[in-house]
Formats: structure tokens, C-alpha cells, sequence
């Protein structure tokens, strides 16, 4: 087999004194990767017309509407929208609070559940029902519902030394219904690994649990690091609810001046909010996919 143009072969290393010449690629590599980029450029120049002409055609059909004028004045006024700022922003705050803390509740819960209905042996059977009647109820029960329940229901029995605050009672009802999901998405990552690899740890002497600990749970926990992002996102968006049982969140403030004023655009403005901390939220989730499935077929044929 011939050498590659630019490669250095034995005769000129030779010539040069056992030193190797710097590598040049091909001209057929160069031409090749010339013809990627114009490929690439003219392709990125077809999305953005494309787009362009998409946008120019939705922006004539709304503003040509006959309701547009009525519509601009009760959704896009900018008056109430500067109003509304302030105040959606201080209500965002609870909403973001709530995220992080029934966050980190709802992987510590929903991990714990997803252990239990993995459980092996019969003396755990009471252990795996019950794990499982919890999550088939919350999986099949409506956000909503859960909390009305909560918030109105809990209050209603008049329980001493259980809170009242519709806060606390909201956050209560969205741990209780994320960590069905988010067990179930644990569990199918424990189950995703292989069952040679437990084999293997319990070979080199450790117990189920250290094996679960140390050998199934690291795996497990990187593989379903997307899906986990992903009911972070949703979660975000979900503490919004809370504000049917008054607490005083980004919607609920929206809502306050809305009523006030007979404007809408405050809702808008929470929208716009939410949309500003989701949008970098799933690119994120996006680029962690996407980093993921690079280093999982690293090596494979390209």
C-alpha cells in the first residue's frame, strides 16, 4: 500500500538524518473539509432565510388580525408590563425556593423509593407493595388534586402540631408526586445495569448493600442524570400551582395586579419569566445528552 501524500516515509527520513518530516495533510483531505464547510455554510444560510421568512409571515398574519389592536392593548402594554416587573420577580423568589428545596427532597425520596422496590428476597415483599402502591397512586393521580387535598384538605382535620401554611402544604404535595416519578426513573437506571456487575461485586465479598452502594448506584445515577434534569424543568414550571391555595408566587402576583388593573399583560410578564430560567434549563439538559451519548459510543465506528 502506497503512503498518504505528506507522510513522512523511511527514504526521507533517510535524507533528512533519521529526523521526520512535519505532517501536511492531503490535498484530497483539505479539499474534502473545504467542501464540509461550504456544505455547512450554505446549509446555515438556508435555516436563517427559512426562519426569517417563517417569522416575516406569522408576524403579518397576527398583525393584520382584525382583533390585533384590542389584543396588543390587553396582552403587550408596556405600561402594566413595567408595573407587573417588580412584583413577579419578588413572587419569583418563592418559586424558585420551592424548586431547590422539594428538589433536593424529591431525589433523596424518590432514590429511596426506587431502592426499595429493587429489593431482592421475599422478606421484602411488604416493602416492595408498598413502595409500589405509593408510586402506581401518585403516578396516576392528578397535580392538581394532589394539591387541593393538601392544601384545603390537610388544614380541614385540624391535626396538633401539623402546619397550615398552604407553602409548606404545596411543597408537601409536589415532593409526594415528582418522587413517583423521579423513582421511577431511578429504578430504570438500576435495572439498566447489568446484572454481571453485581455478580462481580458480590465475588470480590461485598454484601447486597455495599454492591448496590458502591458498584450499581454510581452507574445507575450517571445514566439517568437527563431524565432527571428534564422533571427539574417540569418541577420549575409546577410550583406555579401552588399560587390556588394563595401563596404569593410569580402567577399569583401576576394575577393580584391583573385583577386591579383588567390587564393582562402581567401574565404575560410570569411567562416571560418562567421562559427565561426554563429555555438555559433545557439547552442544558440538551448538552448533557448530547456529552453523554458522545462518551458512551466513544470508539464506535464514526
Amino acid at each position: 500500500m502506497s503512503a498518504e501524500v505528506g507522510t513522512p516515509t523511511a527514504e526521507s527520513r533517510r535524507r533528512g538524518g533519521g529526523a521526520a518530516e512535519p505532517y501536511r495533510p492531503s490535498d484530497r483531505r483539505l479539499a474534502r473539509e473545504a467542501y464540509r464547510r461550504q456544505r455547512a455554510r450554505r446549509s446555515a444560510l438556508i435555516a436563517a432565510l427559512s426562519t426569517a421568512a417563517t417569522a416575516l409571515v406569522l408576524y403579518l398574519v397576527v398583525v393584520n388580525s382584525p382583533g390585533w389592536q384590542r389584543t396588543r392593548e390587553t396582552f403587550f402594554n408596556a405600561h402594566y408590563a413595567w408595573q407587573a416587573l417588580p412584583e413577579v420577580l419578588k413572587g419569583l423568589r418563592v418559586n424558585l425556593e420551592l424548586m431547590v428545596c422539594c428538589g433536593v427532597l424529591i431525589l433523596v425520596f424518590g432514590l429511596l423509593l426506587a431502592v426499595l422496590r429493587t429489593l431482592r428476597g421475599p422478606v421484602f415483599l411488604p416493602v416492595r407493595l408498598l413502595a409500589t402502591v405509593y408510586v402506581d397512586f401518585f403516578l396516576g393521580l392528578p397535580m392538581i388534586i394532589c394539591l387541593l387535598i393538601m392544601i384545603t384538605g390537610v388544614p380541614a382535620l385540624r391535626l396538633t402540631g401539623v402546619t397550615t401554611d398552604p407553602l409548606l402544604l404545596g411543597g408537601a404535595a409536589l415532593v409526594l408526586t415528582y418522587s413517583a416519578y423521579v423513582s421511577e426513573v431511578f429504578r430504570a437506571g438500576i435495572q439498566s445495569v447489568h446484572p454481571s456487575q453485581r455478580a462481580a461485586a458480590r465475588s470480590l465479598g461485598l454484601s447486597n448493600a455495599q454492591a448496590m452502594r458502591y458498584v450499581v448506584l454510581p452507574q445507575a445515577v450517571r445514566r439517568v442524570v437527563p431524565p432527571l434534569l428534564n422533571n427539574l424543568v417540569s418541577l420549575q414550571k409546577d410550583t406555579g400551582l401552588v399560587s390556588i391555595g394563595g401563596v404569593i408566587d410569580a402567577v399569583y402576583a401576576a394575577k393580584i395586579i391583573t385583577s386591579q388593573t383588567f390587564n393582562y399583560t402581567p401574565y404575560l410578564v410570569s411567562a416571560l419569566v418562567f421562559l427565561v430560567l426554563t429555555i438555559p434549563m433545557t439547552r442544558f439538559t440538551d448538552w448533557t445528552t448530547a456529552r453523554l451519548n458522545r462518551r458512551q459510543h466513544q470508539g464506535g465506528t464514526v
